[in-house]
């Protein structure tokens, strides 16, 4: 993904994430602390981030998680029992999510290349059904056949 696509699909989300950010810990500024490590948890994993079919949903699932850590780490730092190195359990899960990840990237990259064409349009670049039909000239329900046909093989070699 390049730096403009970035821009354009992730950094107009930012006040949908403060707002978010916000309401679970309630301080202005840990909001403020929390979307700003996520910009850059998500810079840091630019080249994997064009497997992302939504980007706000999945913004939104790592900011929860970040917050929920941060609560979590301020109720260890409470009651003095701070720990200093990551849990087994999610360095675990961390590899397991970049592994899914690489094998919907590979995954895709097999698609025939009319359904991997028309699924990035979707998915990738947010075009609706009717969208993607004017600019392939494909009929609507075709479309929506080929994206649910990419989603199926995907999900099954996952």
């Amino acid at each position: 993904m390049s730096g403009k696509e970035f821009a354009s699909l992730y950094l107009p989300l930012s006040a949908d994430l403060y707002r978010i950010a916000y309401y679970i810990l309630e301080s202005s500024q840990d909001a403020e602390d929390e979307v700003q490590n996520l910009y850059v948890k998500l810079w840091k994993s630019l080249d994997s981030l064009d497997s992302v079919n939504n980007p706000k949903p999945y913004c939104i699932r790592l900011l929860k998680n970040q917050c929920i850590d941060r609560i979590r780490k301020r109720k260890a730092d409470a009651s003095g029992l701070v720990k200093d190195e990551p849990d087994a359990c999610d360095i675990q899960d961390e590899i397991e999510s970049r592994e899914t990840l690489e094998k919907a990237m590979a995954l895709i990259d097999t698609l025939p290349e009319t359904k991997r064409k028309v699924l990035r349009m979707h998915v990738i670049d947010q075009m609706s059904y009717d969208e993607i039909s004017k600019v392939t000239g494909m009929n609507i329900l075709t479309i929506r056949v080929l994206v649910s046909q990419a989603r199926a093989r995907i999900r099954k070699g996952i």
